[in-house]
């Protein structure tokens, strides 16, 4: 095992360290574009939480020697896992995790997603607003919930590497 990819889960938990704090700070900035790196540094949180995820499952098909190349998140890696007939411990517990709705790596799944989209409704356009107008969805405008934000955040974070340490120690031993 080269250890790629447990370099890279580590480096991405660091990140995402880095970014919780600079985030915390954002929250007493007084300069002009407070929050603008408010907005900013919740989207990099999301970003290095889910990348430390995702090479975290690259760590996982290495020890079991699966192709890290072509995976795409954790269906990819089961659907490759199931076709080499090997079982994986870790993978079952990754499973219950992504699919409990109510989960915190769930949650943090679709909070990455959501970066991705604007609104998924869309509204009507009258004579009255431009075609061109760019409509900008800010999620949380009046930053009224940016502490519990950052409460979420850090307990992902904090179950991110708690779950990783637990993985990584059962794999181990094999």
């Amino acid at each position: 095992m080269s250890g790629i990819y447990l370099a890279r889960t580590n480096q991405k938990l660091n990140f995402t360290r880095i970014h919780l704090e600079q985030l915390k700070q954002a929250q007493v900035d007084t300069s002009w574009n407070k929050h603008a790196l408010i907005e900013s540094y919740n989207e990099s949180v999301l970003f290095h939480l889910t990348s430390a995820y995702d090479a975290f499952l690259r760590e996982i098909a290495e020890a079991y020697s699966v192709d890290t190349e072509a995976l795409d998140g954790y269906r990819s890696l089961a659907v490759k896992m199931e076709a080499t007939g090997v079982e994986s411990p870790e993978l079952k517990q990754l499973s219950q995790l992504e699919n409990n709705d109510e989960g915190w790596l769930h949650k943090m799944m679709a909070a990455y997603e959501a970066c991705w989209h604007g609104s998924d409704k869309q509204e009507q356009i009258d004579e009255t607003n431009s075609v061109s107008e760019i409509h900008v969805l800010q999620v949380n405008p009046d930053h009224a919930e940016d502490k519990a934000i950052i409460a979420e955040y850090e307990t992902w974070f904090n179950a991110l590497s708690a779950l990783i340490d637990s993985l990584r120690e059962g794999m181990q031993e094999w």
